[in-house]
């Protein structure tokens, strides 16, 4: 009976490899709107206390021609173009320090301090509807700054520094500063990797209280640089774009853009492993090492002047980045594209790798920044470049 059965069931064809990966199962809307930090870098107490991620605003793309200097390839000392995003990176402002200890289950919070002096957009955050609200959030904590000088805070960081194995910092974007028309700041931790002790990483989250930290003061140009994020949302869609399936052929019954068989009769079930139609997009994802290849400061009107360009010029193309608008805070340059729509709150996270490969280890030098207008095919890289050339217009008379 089996050698009968075995020489009545079917058998495929054509061997093939299957579509679409089961790693990123389930396949659903994130709930992680804002990006996670699901690891951190390793720590190494040989470094100074420095912070380890920060949180920018995706604004759009362009490109830029770089010279190659990788001694030995063939692009050798010549121009390649490269697409860029550019993120808006206001600086963040350290509200908080929390301290973790280890325990066989993973980490545990001792204990959480926050700073005396906390923004609005910060406590919106802690309402769903601020006009209605009291406002108060923080308003009985701030008091025990006054108590006894102080005494309740001391207490609770001097907890940290000695049980603690891992500190963090609770800092939040500002977002008052973009043209987001949104008011509640987002919040994330940031780990604080380096320095010889907890007692350090505490003095360290202790100093950063109520500043300003600056996309520069944690990342470098030619660094490599992780990007956390939630992808474009696409909706409900079809075996055929969700999971990469072969099309049938013109003359099927009933549609091509399908599954021929989704399984065998018995196990009378449909495995997990065929592709579905279902959702497509609004994952979330972490990309691992993106070249730094800019950073630019806030009101430097000449950020991408280089030294074969001597345009002044900054970030900002023509018209303004589509669907986001003008940079006028501080931006970073990442080669390549970016998860996300326009506007997407991302993480930049430190690499967790050390880097080898002579393209990470490349520096870029930069030898022209593309800012010409991003509705159509731009001609112009700056508006006095475009009045030159088309001369005194008749409606700009008067």
């Amino acid at each position: 009976p089996a050698h009968f059965l075995s020489s009545t069931m079917s058998h495929r064809k054509f061997e093939a490899p299957r579509s679409g990966s089961l790693g990123f199962l389930p396949k659903k809307r994130t709930k992680h709107h804002s990006g996670r930090v699901r690891s951190f870098p390793r720590d190494s107490d040989a470094n100074p206390p420095h912070l380890t991620a920060f949180r920018g605003y995706k604004a759009g793309m362009t490109h830029v021609v770089r010279g190659v200097d990788r001694a030995g390839a063939l692009m050798h000392k010549r121009e390649v173009v490269d697409a860029v995003s550019i993120l808006e990176t206001p600086p963040m402002v350290v509200v908080g320090v929390v301290g973790y200890v280890e325990t066989p289950y993973g980490l545990r919070t001792l204990t959480t301090v926050f700073a005396e002096h906390l923004s609005e957009e910060y406590k919106r955050r802690c309402y769903k509807n601020w006009y209605k609200s009291k406002k108060k959030a923080y308003s009985k904590y701030a008091l025990k700054y006054q108590k006894d000088g102080g005494k309740d805070i001391e207490h609770e960081l001097d907890r940290i520094a000695k049980f603690c194995t891992v500190v963090r910092v609770i800092a939040h974007t500002q977002v008052k500063k973009l043209n987001l028309r949104i008011k509640k700041a987002h919040i994330m931790e940031i780990q604080i990797n380096g320095g010889a002790d907890a007692k350090a990483k505490v003095d360290f989250a202790k100093s950063l209280f109520e500043k300003e930290i600056t996309i520069d003061s944690v990342f470098a140009e030619n660094e490599n640089v992780d990007v956390m994020g939630v992808t474009r949302g696409h909706g409900f869609e079809g075996v055929t774009t969700r999971w990469g399936v072969s099309r049938l052929p013109r003359k099927t019954h009933r549609g091509l853009r399908k599954v021929a068989c989704i399984g065998s009769w018995h196990p009378a079930r449909v495995s997990t492993t065929v592709p579905r139609a279902g959702q497509n997009g609004y994952f979330h994802r972490t990309e691992m090492n993106k070249k730094v290849y800019k950073i630019g400061k806030k009101g430097d009107n000449t950020s991408c002047q280089t030294s074969a360009d001597l345009t002044e010029k900054s970030i900002t193309p023509m018209g303004g980045f589509v669907h986001y608008g003008e940079v006028n805070e501080d931006w970073i340059m990442l080669k390549g594209a970016v998860v996300g729509v326009k506007k997407r709150p991302l993480i930049l996270r430190k690499s967790l790798m050390n880097h080898t490969a002579r393209k990470h280890l490349e520096t870029i030098d930069l030898k022209f920044i593309d800012t010409s207008s991003k509705m159509g095919h731009g001609r112009f890289q700056t508006a006095e470049e475009k009045d030159k050339f088309l001369g005194p217009l008749a409606s700009k008379q008067n």
